[in-house]
C-alpha cells in the first residue's frame, strides 16, 4: 500500500510540476513569443525643430526603442515640422515620423508624391495653437494682427499651415495683411523679447518648453482663438475640418496665464509610416509607443495623452497592417 501511495504521490508531483511548467511556458510565450526576433537594422525617424515637442518626443522614443528592440538602430533627423516630415516618409527618405492631421490631409488632397503609400500607426496627442504676444500688446484677437510683423513658422512646418488657415478665417491675407517671418520655435521667443516681431504662432503639445521658458522670463499673453473662428475654419473644408475648439488649461503656462484658461484650437498628431514598411517592425514599434507612454509622458507631458482607446483613429490615413495586428493582439 505504501508503494502504491508513493506511486500516486509521484504521479501527482509530476502532474503538478507539469502544470507549473505549462503556466511558465504560457507566460514566456506571452511575454517573449517563441520564434519572434527583435527587429534589427537601421530606421530613420524624422522629428522636428530644436526645442519643439516632436524632437523631444523622438529622442525619448529612441531610448524606449533601444530598450525594447536592442538590435534596431534609430537615426533621428530634425525637420521643419509636419509638412516636411510627411514628405520624407512618403518619398522613402524616412521610415517613421510624427505629423498633424491637417498636414496629412493637405498632402493627400494635393496628391503629392507617395501620398497613397502613407499609413497611420497611432494617434498620439493633440497640438494646441498658441498666438503669443507681449502683455502690453494691443492685440486681443487674430484680426488685430493686421499690419504687424508675425512669425508664422518655416515653409515646411505644420505651424505655417495652421497660421495661414487661421489668418484666412479671420479675414486676413497671410502674405499682404501681415509681414510674415519664416521663423521657428527655436528663434521666435528671442525675436519677441527683442521686439523684432509683434507676435508669433506656434502649434505644439502642452507645455512647449520654449514658450514655458519665455513666459518665465518675459511678460507675455496668449491671445484667445474663439469658437466663432473655428466655425469659419470648418467652412473652409479640407484640412481645416481637422481643427476643433479646445481650451488651454490655466496651468499650461502659469506665469503668463495667471489662473485663466485660454480658448484655442487643437489638432491631433499621428505616428505615421508607409504601406511597405515591414509589418513585424511596425507592430513592435507601435507596441513600444503605447507601452512607453508613462515614461515619455514624465518628460513630455503631452505624451501622457496617448490613449489606447483612441490610438486606432488615424483618419485620414488607414492603419498600417502591423499596427492593426498589434491592436488586435491586445483586444480583450
Amino acid at each position: 500500500m505504501f508503494q502504491a501511495l508513493t506511486r500516486i504521490g509521484r504521479r501527482l508531483a509530476l502532474s503538478g510540476s507539469a502544470a507549473v511548467l505549462a503556466v511558465v511556458g504560457l507566460l514566456l510565450w506571452w511575454l517573449l513569443p517563441l520564434g519572434e526576433e527583435s527587429p534589427s537594422g537601421t530606421i530613420t525617424f524624422s522629428t522636428g525643430t530644436a526645442t519643439g515637442v516632436y524632437q523631444m518626443y523622438g529622442k525619448l522614443l529612441q531610448g524606449a526603442i533601444a530598450k525594447d528592440m536592442p538590435d534596431l538602430n534609430v537615426r533621428l533627423w530634425d525637420s521643419d515640422g509636419s509638412q516636411a516630415n510627411i514628405s520624407r516618409v512618403a518619398t522613402g527618405k524616412a521610415d517613421f515620423t510624427i505629423a498633424a492631421a491637417d498636414a496629412v490631409e493637405t498632402y493627400l488632397h494635393q496628391h503629392k508624391p507617395g501620398a497613397r503609400r502613407l499609413r497611420g500607426c497611432s494617434r498620439l496627442y493633440d497640438d494646441y495653437v498658441h498666438l503669443v504676444v507681449p502683455r502690453s500688446s494691443p492685440v486681443q484677437s487674430v484680426e488685430d494682427l493686421k499690419g504687424m510683423k508675425v512669425a508664422v513658422g518655416p515653409g515646411g512646418s505644420g505651424v505655417r499651415l495652421i497660421a495661414n488657415h487661421v489668418l484666412e478665417a479671420a479675414g486676413l491675407d497671410p502674405e499682404t495683411d501681415i509681414t510674415p517671418l519664416d521663423e521657428g520655435i527655436a528663434t521666435m521667443p528671442g525675436l519677441l523679447e527683442e521686439h523684432k516681431i509683434d507676435a508669433f504662432f506656434w502649434s505644439g503639445g502642452l507645455p512647449t518648453n520654449a514658450v514655458q521658458n519665455l513666459s518665465e522670463t518675459d511678460d507675455i499673453r496668449l491671445v484667445p482663438i474663439g469658437s466663432d473662428l473655428v466655425e469659419k475654419l470648418h467652412a473652409q473644408g479640407g484640412a481645416s475640418s481637422y481643427y476643433r475648439s479646445a481650451v488651454m488649461p490655466a496651468d499650461a503656462y502659469p506665469a503668463s496665464q495667471r489662473g485663466s484658461a485660454v480658448p484655442t484650437l487643437a489638432v491631433a498628431n499621428f505616428l505615421i509610416t508607409r504601406e511597405d514598411t515591414d509589418a513585424d517592425l511596425t507592430e513592435a514599434l507601435t507596441r513600444t509607443v503605447i507601452a512607453s507612454r508613462d515614461r515619455i509622458g514624465a518628460v513630455v507631458h503631452a505624451a501622457q495623452l496617448v490613449d489606447l482607446r483612441t490610438a486606432i483613429y488615424t483618419d485620414p490615413l488607414p492603419l498600417h497592417e502591423g499596427a492593426r495586428r498589434y491592436y488586435r493582439s491586445i483586444k480583450p
